[in-house]
């Protein structure tokens, strides 16, 4: 545990998802590595289309399905922290928590190091329920009705398991699908020893984790809009690093010389992001309520936040539930100079006209990305009123449709590449993919079909 009433915590994000930075952690094991007392580093790098697709991989090889990432976020920083005395806590299990250690331990071994890992699992659903069970408890959709057994389906556990492996003395702490903010409060929870029922520290130690959580997007990332919300050195921007006291108090911070900011508009912005409700944010841990949440700057890319507020989690656990849904096809082409929107236009409607007829089921969606894209819609509306007024001399168009009818995918994808030659003039650069689709719900299932597991790894991945 921190000693004393002044001893502080300090927990620095490694990554905010799979595709993060591989280097980012880097400055911040450095800061964290002349620092006194307690010290972690977090990755969360799950979001739900990863879970499954690990799933899927596990499928296929039962020593699969953790995290892709994992080797990469590691390699830079693993020496260090076990060298330094810095703890990792990272949801790089994904769909197998134990592969994920056993890999970890291995590139321990190649380093000369045996840490003691631990595994925290019970994530997964599979077998609790069947199809109409998952079906019932689907939140705002009817996704599930009539689908048979899902690809996957994870419970978001909360924060005491991974406290109880830190508890059992691991160096490093592998999880599955745990709620993000998880990954700060149970470090906390082991460092100043909170109850599982002490809401307002619960509260504050789950805002620390939900601000670290996404790595860099706290420290200027996702805030930046130039001439608005203007960001230096993004290039090279500092993934926060935060410090908590034991009344659940903190400052956030970066490491000195990275690019980014760190202020009270960043901060207050990162506290808003993915809370459907200030008053209630709920975790598998605690209720957040951050409407009394106070922000104040103490110093250069150094924020003070403190005045969370806890009350009872909530009796059911929030799960994610992937299923099959077919496959994307996607084709491009391009066209250019004068006349490019018009010509381009025309390819649209060819392709659209002769799907009518050969496939009259498919539902294609056509984008002209910089013309009509982003704000388009499926029935192509945006996209008939743009192209009259555009003069764009490089319009690159998207073809994508969606469905379970493969072979009407690949008429799809054929009838791009025709007009190379079947017109209008100047198509190319034509790409096509068709790649398996899935699609996710959310459930609220019981707590008693979840049961947490922590575990130390065994002998078998000893040196």
């Amino acid at each position: 545990m921190a000693e004393g009433p002044d001893a502080l915590v300090r927990i620095g994000s490694g990554a905010g998802f799979a595709g993060d930075r591989r280097d980012a952690a880097v400055p911040v094991v450095e800061m964290l590595r002349a620092l006194d007392g307690p010290r972690y580093l977090i990755f969360e790098t799950l979001a739900e289309r990863t879970l499954a697709l690990c799933q899927l991989a596990r499928r296929q090889d039962p020593e699969r399905g953790y995290s892709p990432a994992l080797e990469g976020f590691l390699a830079p920083v693993l020496e260090r922290c076990l060298a330094s005395g810095i703890r990792i806590v990272g949801n790089f299990g994904a769909a197998n928590p134990v592969a994920g250690a056993r890999r970890i331990a291995a590139m321990a071994r190649a380093l000369g190091r045996a840490p003691r890992i631990a595994v925290v699992d019970g994530a997964d659903l599979a077998g609790r329920l069947d199809p109409e069970g998952f079906a019932a408890r689907e939140v705002g959709g009817r996704l599930l009705a009539g689908h048979p057994m899902p690809v996957s389906a994870d419970a978001y556990l909360g924060a005491r398991p991974i406290a109880d492996a830190l508890d059992a003395g691991a160096d490093i702490v592998v999880t599955g699908r745990v709620a993000d903010p998880a990954l700060a409060l149970g470090p906390l929870m082991h460092a100043f020893g909170w109850r599982d029922d002490d809401w307002d520290l619960l509260a504050a130690g789950t805002l620390a984790g939900h601000l670290l959580e996404c790595g860099s997007q706290v420290s200027g990332g996702y805030f930046a809009d130039p001439g608005i919300k203007d960001v230096p050195g993004l290039d090279e921007v500092g993934f926060p690093v935060a410090e908590i006291a034991a009344d659940g108090s903190f400052v956030i911070g970066k490491p000195p010389g990275t690019g980014g900011r760190i202020d009270r508009f960043t901060v207050t912005e990162q506290i808003l992001y993915e809370i459907h409700d200030p008053a209630a944010y709920l975790t598998p841990d605690v209720v957040l309520d951050v409407t009394g949440v106070r922000v104040a700057e103490v110093g250069v890319d150094r924020v003070r936040v403190s005045g969370a507020r806890g009350r009872p989690r909530p009796e059911t656990l929030k799960a994610t539930v992937c299923v099959e849904a077919g496959h994307l096809a996607e084709a491009e082409i391009s066209y250019a100079g004068p006349g490019a929107a018009g010509r381009a236009r025309l390819a649209a409607d060819v392709v659209l006209a002769r799907l009518a007829r050969r496939a009259p089921g498919l539902a294609v969606r056509v984008d002209a990305i910089g013309i009509a894209s982003l704000f388009n819609d499926t029935a192509g509306a945006a996209l008939a009123a743009a192209f009259p007024e555009s003069r764009a001399e490089d319009v690159r168009l998207r073809f994508s449709a969606q469905s379970t009818d493969t072979a009407a995918l690949g008429l799809l994808l054929d009838e791009v590449e025709a007009l190379y030659c079947a017109g209008p003039a100047g198509g190319a650069g034509v790409r096509r993919h068709l790649t398996p689709r899935l699609a996710s719900a959310s459930c609220l299932v019981e707590r008693d079909l979840v049961t947490p597991a922590m575990s130390l790894l065994g002998p078998e991945a000893a040196p």
